[in-house]
């Protein structure tokens, strides 16, 4: 039950880094708060949500075939997907997501294509798998000894950690939306970038000291 809990909270963490950077979804979701209201926003962040299931299904499906590979080598998976996640943190200081910024026409809510366009914009988007296998190697979210339940344990958790992110996102933009200033998130994607920074030079130190011991 232990190690059950723990893939669930690993789960949930996992789920909200993948969905937590600003990019294009991301201010997707925030122009449809500000223009839509909170509800088309959520159901995009959902669509986006089931999109990142997809690619972490994919990506724990392509790795389960190398487990053997995996605890052999996880000391050397853990300090390349350290790299990766600093790779990709430098990449989210340096980057300013208002540029990615469009102002769409007003129009009715259609709660289906907002879905279908968050699943899409998201989906469109198969460089998240590098995102995700660094994720993954970074909490050793495939271990060889959990069965089949501490996985499907695991990608609730995955999801629920992105529709928990959404949830919050769209509910703190709807609640400053008189104040709201979209370049603002410009300094939300740099607290991001420093905690993903800081959490995988972590991993990268642990991972190295392991390797030379």
């Amino acid at each position: 039950m232990e190690s059950a809990a723990n893939i669930i909270i690993t789960g949930i963490l996992i789920g909200a880094l993948i969905s937590a950077p600003m990019g294009p979804i991301g201010m997707l979701v925030i122009q449809r708060t500000l223009n839509k209201g909170r509800m088309p926003a959520f159901v995009t962040g959902i669509g986006a949500a089931l999109s990142d299931l997809i690619y972490c299904l994919l990506t724990g499906l392509g790795l389960s075939f190398v487990t053997d590979f995996i605890e052999s080598n996880q000391n050397v998976l853990q300090v390349i997907g350290s790299l990766v996640l600093i790779i990709y943190g430098i990449y989210l200081f340096r980057n300013n997501p208002s540029r990615q910024l469009r102002t769409p026409a007003p129009q009715a809510s259609n709660y289906w294509r907002d879905f279908a366009t968050g699943f899409l914009f998201t989906f469109s988007n198969p460089l998240i798998l590098f995102f995700i296998i660094g994720l993954f190697a970074r909490f050793n979210f495939l271990d060889t000894q959990y069965r089949f339940y501490h996985y499907i344990a695991g990608y609730t958790g995955i999801i629920a950690g992105a529709v928990i992110w959404w949830f919050l996102i769209t509910y703190f933009v709807n609640k400053v939306r008189a104040h709201f200033n979209v370049r603002s998130m410009w300094l939300v994607n740099r607290i991001i970038a420093v905690i993903l920074l800081v959490m995988a030079s972590v991993g990268f130190i642990l991972g190295l000291k392991e390797l030379f011991e």
